[in-house]
């Protein structure tokens, strides 16, 4: 039980943390007419981001820009900017499953990107584990389903 409270608590600190100081944060939220905790990974600017960080957007199966999943450069830039990998990385088991083996399990169609894409925004507990994933509930859809394509065209 201890364990699974400072698993949480990891967690937690994890999803807290983000790679810009909150004076960086307040300075952006004024100059994007926030606050700085309306400052999401949409409007960061993409030299803001490094998708190779945390092995995400790296190792692409579909050769970069595949035509079935178009929007999955803009899912590992968000992915790189969010606080998914505290607990994901593309080849490796964390706290959650790594996001190849979400691949290999569900199928690269719209019915499996929405599927994920809700999974992203609300949440889940029990189809990986009995850790719960936590829920993303300012993350868009249209954003959670550029996530979810690039999770699945990690498919070898």
């Amino acid at each position: 039980m201890k364990k699974l409270v400072l698993l949480f608590a990891c967690c937690a600190l994890f999803a807290a943390c983000d790679s810009k100081s909150s004076t960086e944060n307040a300075e952006n939220s004024e100059i994007n007419g926030g606050d700085a905790a309306d400052l999401s990974a949409a409007t960061r600017q993409p030299s803001d981001v490094d998708t190779n960080a945390m092995n995400i957007g790296t190792d692409r199966s579909d050769g970069g820009g595949g035509t079935a999943l178009p929007d999955a450069e803009k899912g590992a830039k968000l992915i790189a900017q969010s606080d998914c990998t505290a607990c994901h990385r593309n080849d490796q088991k964390l706290v959650g499953p790594a996001y190849e083996e979400v691949a290999q399990k569900y199928e690269a169609n719209e019915k499996n990107i929405d599927y994920l894409a809700g999974k992203i925004i609300e949440g889940g507990k029990g189809v990986w584990g009995e850790v719960p994933m936590t829920p993303h509930p300012g993350v868009s859809k249209a954003d959670a389903k550029a996530m979810a394509q690039y999770v699945l065209s990690l498919k070898k």
